[in-house]
């Protein structure tokens, strides 16, 4: 299960990402917090518009950004990304604390940390692969799941507290701090123990090369056709947290970052699962999805809080199921020479769906409640195993015309 942390390189990027998830998982509460509560009169709409203003540069940057990662070296533009999100949360902190920063603020910030986030998303995801042998890759990429979402574990209920005793703004100062540790990791990486990628020249071209060998692979099409469902309409947890604890249960800021954390239980467990497996099956995604639609529904219709968390860890491993064992199937499964484009386009479907789906689902959350809400999860997951469904008959019927 833990087999890539016997690798050095490895072993200092886990600890560092470690630091800094958590400090991400409390800005990401307390900026939840802080628009739902703070700034607007528990305003779904508004929380889905700053997720979707951190997501839309995706849509538009994440090819440019698949390039770089394909022709630049992945580890100095690790620390440009890292040292640029440090500011940001810096410069938010301090308005925070001076009392200066209204919702447009935070609309503001969360586009400019989008844009940052599409360019590092797309490295981040690749250089693990210079990392570790092909052999470990999806362990290793399992492994990254697990300390995002151990981070969460804290990140979330920390941030609950230190919203209620010493207020937002210094929830975004910590997180400032906690990217010196990333950065820290990366410069003590050995340079020379690092298996580089080929890089691609400087030609035209290179972004429709990219969409053209995804199209070309009828594996590829099925999983970023489900992952744009879940990654649209099913991973807004952020909206619905917050609705069902602050409207529908009643409860404040320790609740909510408890709530995030339960979730955590599941996705912990969830990559922890995935980082067992030898390698990434595409079954396992579609059965992720027919896990998700169930456990989802389970919680939009749960009667009290604590068995809304309970369904919480469910909705958690069937989340991470899908989202690692796709992360780690596109990577292992596509040419080195082409990862980063790839991968770029894999971020692109994933998140800049937000834009789309965040909105919408806090406007559903607003005018139906929050139960119809989460019931777009509930949708999500069930589009996704019909394609699975749609994939595997396809399947069978190539087999079928190959056989003498």
């Amino acid at each position: 299960m833990f087999r890539s942390l016997s690798i050095r390189n490895y072993r200092l990027w886990f600890l560092g990402a470690f630091v800094s998830n958590i400090g991400t998982w409390m800005q990401r509460t307390a900026q939840s917090w802080l628009v739902f509560d703070e700034l607007t009169d528990h305003d779904a709409t508004a929380m889905g518009v700053v997720m979707a203003l951190q997501f839309v540069p995706q849509l538009v940057l994440a090819p440019y950004a698949g390039v770089l990662a394909d022709r630049y070296d992945r580890r100095r533009i690790l620390v440009v990304t890292q040292g640029a999100m440090a500011l940001l949360a810096a410069g938010l902190g301090v308005l925070l604390l001076l009392g200066l920063a209204e919702l447009p603020t935070v609309y503001v910030f969360a586009l400019a940390l989008g844009i940052v986030a599409t360019f590092d998303a797309p490295v981040r995801q690749t250089f693990v692969s210079e990392m570790v042998p092909d052999t470990h890759l999806s362990n290793a990429v399992a492994l990254n799941s697990t300390s995002f979402n151990s981070a969460r574990l804290i990140g979330p209920a920390v941030a609950g507290v230190l919203v209620a005793a010493v207020g937002t703004g210094w929830v975004f100062m910590i997180n400032t701090l906690t990217f010196g540790a990333m950065i820290w990791a990366i410069s003590l990486i050995d340079d020379a123990r690092l298996r580089h990628s080929p890089r691609a020249q400087r030609a035209r071209g290179q972004i429709r090369e990219g969409i053209g060998y995804v199209l070309h692979r009828p594996d590829l099409v099925a999983v970023m056709s489900t992952i744009f469902m879940i990654g649209t309409f099913g991973m807004n947890f952020a909206v619905y947290l917050a609705a069902m604890a602050g409207t529908v249960f009643g409860q404040g800021s320790q609740e909510f970052g408890v709530l995030n954390s339960m979730l955590a239980v599941g996705t912990v467990t969830g990559a922890l699962l995935s980082a067992r497996r030898a390698s990434a099956r595409l079954r396992y995604i579609f059965l992720g999805c027919a896990a998700f639609t169930v456990s989802c529904l389970g919680a939009a219709t749960a009667p009290s809080l604590w068995l809304f968390a309970a369904w919480l860890v469910p909705c958690g491993v069937s989340s991470l199921t899908i989202m690692t064992t796709a992360n780690a199937y596109v990577q292992t499964t596509t040419s080195p020479s082409m990862r980063g484009r790839v991968m770029s386009l894999y971020m692109a479907i994933f998140m800049g769906g937000t834009p789309i789906g965040a909105p919408a689902v806090g406007w559903l959350t607003d005018t139906l409640g929050p139960r119809w809400g989460m019931g777009s999860a509930v949708a999500a997951g069930a589009v996704g195993v019909a394609v699975g469904l749609l994939f595997a008959w396809r399947v069978r019927g190539e087999r079928a015309e190959l056989r003498p």
